[in-house]
């Protein structure tokens, strides 16, 4: 049998066989990942069934106030200092958090791909000017930059995802950067050129899926940081007060820490595991897309 190396064959060749073969088998059979996959999975399905969990509206108040988890079975993890179910606010509160974190991790890569990749491709003059951008950015603190725009406008979740979007992308930009410097003189680049495809090809569809891997494992991140980012703006009343998140219930319970802890406790822990878990999925994705960790 003999090898097909015609250009057309090397253009198409991925740069990274090995992991894309079999990579649904390597996802499941690494336990971070899947662990990680299982404890999102729980997350995701109490959001989308909250209404059906918890029929009405999430700030109504309903009990008596401050009652405590499990002293009245009706409101199992207890009452706020409003008579507020904390069961349903928590339930209601992952949606929240799952939309903006993900809506602004997907806007930050949206951006952050197309700068790095422009970047790195083309270099010379058009890659100096956008590092510049991306160093300018980068000397403003994320959350200061997102609470500023979020002052500017209207306190919303378009608004949030937006704000957290632009505050994030200068990490995938660089990354992207990097990885587009690092394969457009490869050989199935140069087979594509000489092909005569154009640059817009070039990129997409010849060097952008070889850079994604290293990508896969930032948006993971981006998207533990966003729910983080969500919480303090909440946490800090510059959240949609139409809404309930976990950084608002954080922020309305701690008048009663000393008193009742649980309040502050509960939406806290709920952060902490969909964060642990959006983490533990990244881990796992860069042992299976890391041929070093792979062989470990």
């Amino acid at each position: 049998m003999s090898l097909d190396t015609t250009p057309s064959a090397v253009a198409a060749a991925p740069v990274i066989p090995k992991v894309r073969r079999g990579l649904p088998a390597l996802l499941i059979g690494n336990p971070t990942f899947a662990f990680g996959v299982l404890i999102l999975a729980v997350v995701f399905l109490l959001a989308i069934t909250a209404g059906w969990l918890f029929p009405g509206d999430p700030q109504d108040m309903v009990g008596m106030p401050l009652l405590w988890p499990f002293q009245d079975m009706a409101y199992p993890l207890g009452t706020d200092s409003l008579g507020r179910d904390v069961a349903s606010g928590l339930v209601y509160g992952a949606r929240v958090s799952l939309i903006i974190g993900f809506s602004a991790a997907a806007i930050g890569l949206a951006i952050g791909t197309l700068v790095g990749a422009i970047g790195g491709y083309y270099g010379g003059i058009f890659d100096n000017i956008l590092v510049r951008f991306t160093e300018l950015f980068q000397t403003v603190p994320p959350f200061l930059l997102a609470v500023v725009i979020v002052a500017i406008g209207e306190p919303s979740l378009s608004v949030m995802a937006i704000a957290i979007g632009i505050a994030s992308w200068p990490q995938i930009a660089r990354l992207v950067r990097a990885q587009f410097r690092s394969l457009k003189e490869q050989d199935f680049v140069m087979a594509a050129r000489g092909l005569g495809y154009s640059n817009a090809r070039i990129i997409f569809i010849e060097i952008l899926p070889n850079a994604l891997p290293p990508v896969l494992v930032t948006a993971s991140v981006m998207v533990a940081g966003a729910i983080l980012t969500e919480t303090g703006l909440s946490f800090l009343n510059m959240g949609d007060p139409n809404l309930v998140s976990w950084g608002s219930m954080i922020g309305e319970g701690r008048d009663q820490l000393r008193t009742a802890w649980f309040l502050t406790a509960l939406p806290g822990l709920a952060t902490a595991i969909t964060v642990l878990a959006l983490n533990l999925i990244g881990d796992g994705l860069n042992e299976v897309f890391n041929p070093r960790m792979r062989q470990r």
